[in-house]
């Protein structure tokens, strides 16, 4: 299987994936669960990919995915450009300990 369902309904988990990337890209870390960084990772490299090619398709890739005009430009100004040497790895993942209530394995995802 290429994906986890992540508890939720294939609406649900879209948008749920979309809004963690956005939050991301906007604020260059997030906190969440270690199955839904490890989703959001694969995305996020993704995008960053097509951000690297910086031309107007890719923008509306970008565009097509994200919620946020802002986060987009965000993307093709200041986080492509960083990793223009890199050939991937743009994200680490950073174990934060359990969460209280159902002890899920909490983690910091970070862009490099």
């Amino acid at each position: 299987m290429g994906y986890q369902k992540l508890g939720v309904n294939t609406g649900h988990r879209k948008a749920m994936l979309r809004n963690l990337v956005t939050s991301l890209f906007r604020d260059e870390r997030i906190n969440t669960t270690e199955a839904r960084a490890k989703e959001v990772r694969s995305i996020a490299e993704k995008l960053v990919s097509i951000a690297k090619r910086g031309d107007l398709a890719a923008r509306r890739q970008a565009l097509a995915y994200i919620y946020e005009e802002e986060v987009v430009r965000k993307l093709f100004d200041s986080i492509a450009p960083k990793y223009a040497e890199r050939s991937g790895g743009y994200t680490r993942i950073i174990k934060a300990g359990q969460r209280r209530g159902d002890a899920a394995q909490m983690v910091i995802l970070e862009l490099v």
